[in-house]
């Protein structure tokens, strides 16, 4: 039995757009060629970050990241960014009574907007937040920490198979994958995925219905 459900962040609770789009503004280039570059490297096996670095060699990412922020132009996150299931499907697994968790690869900053938002969840966390990332271990340790539930009663969702279900599958939680922005799709029908994955969904709507078999 599902007793908590963690989900993900980025391309699961909320779209990557507003992100990516203002690093290409602020390195000045069009937003098409990052986002390419970012499909690219990914698809590769590579850390999105390394997609900057192609477009300057050298790009000290962090250093980058403080300047934007001194300029006003930092991260934002608002509801427009959700996903329209992500409200309706929280408030159907409260009313089961299913804790749920929001932990993903962001920065403290995330962390501090996304509780602006008001979400009807128990815990939101994030890398920046913990002080380490998935794919590592002590990410997912963490993730059974705060989730109070054993592994195999705790639920992981998120699109990136490397990141999210084979991590999340590694250290004993029960996975979903779902099926959306660019990893969710161009991995759906991946053999390992689907081999590791105990579902594979398209909505976060349907949460409420697999825990409730």
């Amino acid at each position: 039995m599902i007793e908590t459900i963690v989900l993900d962040v980025g391309e699961t609770i909320a779209r990557d757009d507003r992100y990516w789009a203002a690093w290409a503004d602020w390195l000045k280039i069009p937003r098409h060629t990052l986002s390419a570059l970012v499909g690219a490297v990914v698809a590769q096996g590579h850390d999105n970050a390394e997609a900057l670095r192609l477009i300057h060699p050298g790009i000290d990412v962090a250093c980058e990241y403080r300047a934007r922020e001194a300029a006003g132009l930092g991260e934002c996150l608002e509801e427009s960014d959700l996903y329209e299931d992500v409200r309706p499907a929280l408030l159907e697994l409260r009313r089961l009574g299913v804790r749920v968790v929001i932990a993903g690869n962001q920065s403290a900053r995330v962390g501090t907007l996304l509780r602006g938002l008001d979400l009807p969840v128990d815990v939101i966390a994030t890398s920046g937040e913990w002080g380490v990332a998935k794919p590592q271990p002590e990410f997912f340790q963490r993730v059974v920490e705060v989730a109070q539930a054993t592994p195999s009663a705790t639920l992981y969702v998120g699109d990136h198979p490397a990141n999210d279900i084979f991590p999340a599958k590694a250290a004993g939680l029960r996975t979903a994958h779902l099926r959306r922005g660019p990893w969710g799709y161009l991995w759906a029908d991946d053999a390992d995925v689907k081999a590791a994955a105990d579902w594979r969904i398209g909505s976060l709507t349907q949460l409420p219905t697999l825990i409730g078999r």
